[in-house]
């Protein structure tokens, strides 16, 4: 499939902390957007079961609103990645911060043994914002104040991993039209 005709994986997820190698995802939100006509292919929404609540950080947690109740259902890594993986087939990783959910994306990949069928080439909003936008005044520029300035509502709180993925495909589609 040719670079251009790949559908594109905008991406977010919520997490017990910053550092993937000793915290975990704890929700994926995907949108998968046709490269072209940039209308939504798919999505996907889904909380995921922590092993290791005990390393989570307590900032962490109150951003992402965790509770036990609401992830009650909550389905194993594992599940989550083999669907995500499904989904996201052929398709281009991007992010607002692609190092932070790429990180802990890949770290689920091989932690689980899922494979991994995307294109190896991720897209980084923040650089695209940053390039397009370094003229406009703009000081900074993370997700709710690229999506403050570009007239998108910023990400309700507690942050989801659903509103993420939409704020960011909001933003992508300002910034390629």
């Amino acid at each position: 499939m040719k670079i251009l005709e790949r559908p594109i994986a905008i991406t977010d997820v919520e997490t017990t902390g910053l550092d993937p190698t000793i915290q975990e995802i704890i929700e994926v939100g995907l949108v998968l957007v046709n490269q072209q006509t940039l209308e939504i292919i798919d999505t996907l929404d889904v909380k995921v079961r922590p092993k290791h609540l005990e390393t989570a950080t307590e900032f962490a947690l109150k951003l992402n609103g965790y509770n036990a109740i609401d992830w009650h259902n909550a389905l194993a890594l594992q599940a989550v990645m083999l669907i995500y993986s499904a989904k996201a087939k052929d398709a281009i990783f991007c992010a607002h911060n692609v190092t932070f959910d790429w990180s802990f994306i890949l770290k689920a990949f091989n932690k689980t043994g899922v494979e991994n069928l995307m294109d190896y080439h991720p897209i980084d909003l923040f650089t695209m914002a940053l390039m397009k936008l370094r003229n406009s005044g703009l000081e900074k520029f993370n997700m709710n104040e690229v999506a403050k300035y570009l007239g998108i509502p910023e990400e309700p709180m507690p942050h989801r991993a659903i509103n993420g993925a939409m704020t960011a495909y909001e933003i992508y589609k300002r910034l390629v039209s």
